[in-house]
């Protein structure tokens, strides 16, 4: 790959700002929709910004780390950018898209790399129904959540609610309870990632859910569904060595 033109874009913190200064003092600043790769400085919120802003347009982005957690990150280095980013490892990955339908009948649309969560709104645990492809697997989940992870999600939110990590390549998606109450000893389930995913809030005007794909959120959902859509696409660069797939991998042998 051959990046003649670089576009920069900073998150709002001072150490992304600095970055930002110090780089395009060196390298100028290209327009990003016309740009031959986006170098995002912060972290992960802002690279998850960045993928969805450039999704489907083919425009490789490249993170460096301005941030606090930085999975999906390079390290930052004010200087051989030009070099890394010649040398980087390219990774695809593909989206969930949410339909949500909320309490007036309106239809909420968004998509997610992450993942799609459901969430309580109140103090009392939400009770949910799920389907998988049309065929209800689970007649009533009563819990604080639900949610539905890509690979490249399944190292976030889905890890702090005990679900799996899945390998970058791998055609899977997780579906994983946030403080399952009953049945209790429910831990999720991998599926395939062309399964369609339907949730419906039972009691929805007693147990009020919210439902979030990435940063967008609909209030007072009363069913959602979830699938991957593979008419999308971001295209991300990473350091060699360091790949999403790498990372993933490793991340499965930390304690």
């Amino acid at each position: 790959m051959i990046f003649n033109s670089i576009a920069f874009l900073a998150s709002d913190s001072p150490e992304a700002r600095d970055a930002l200064a110090e780089l395009t003092a060196v390298h100028g600043n290209a327009d990003p929709d016309r740009a031959d790769c986006v170098v995002a400085l912060g972290g992960d919120g802002h690279m998850l910004q960045a993928l969805h802003r450039f999704v489907s347009t083919g425009t490789p982005i490249y993170g460096m780390n301005r941030g606090t957690v930085g999975f999906l990150m390079n390290d930052y280095a004010g200087d051989g950018l030009r070099e890394r980013l010649d040398a980087a490892e390219l990774t695809t990955i593909h989206p969930l898209s949410m339909q949500a339908v909320d309490e007036t009948g309106r239809t909420h649309r968004a998509i997610a790399f992450n993942e799609v969560s459901l969430l309580r709104q109140r103090y009392q645990a939400a009770k949910l129904m799920i389907a998988v492809d049309d065929k209800p697997r689970l007649e009533e989940l009563i819990c604080d959540g639900v949610l539905v992870a890509t690979p490249a999600g399944s190292t976030a939110y889905n890890l702090s609610a005990h679900g799996p990590i899945l390998p970058i390549n791998s055609e899977l998606l997780a579906l994983t309870p946030i403080s399952a109450f009953r049945p209790r000893g429910w831990r999720g389930a991998i599926l395939p990632h062309n399964a369609r995913v339907t949730i419906t809030v039972l009691e929805a005007e007693k147990r009020p859910v919210a439902a979030v794909a990435d940063h967008v959120e609909v209030r007072h959902v009363r069913e959602v569904e979830i699938a991957e859509d593979r008419s999308k696409a971001a295209k991300i660069l990473f350091d060699p060595g360091h790949s999403l797939a790498e990372r993933v991998l490793r991340e499965q042998f930390r304690f």
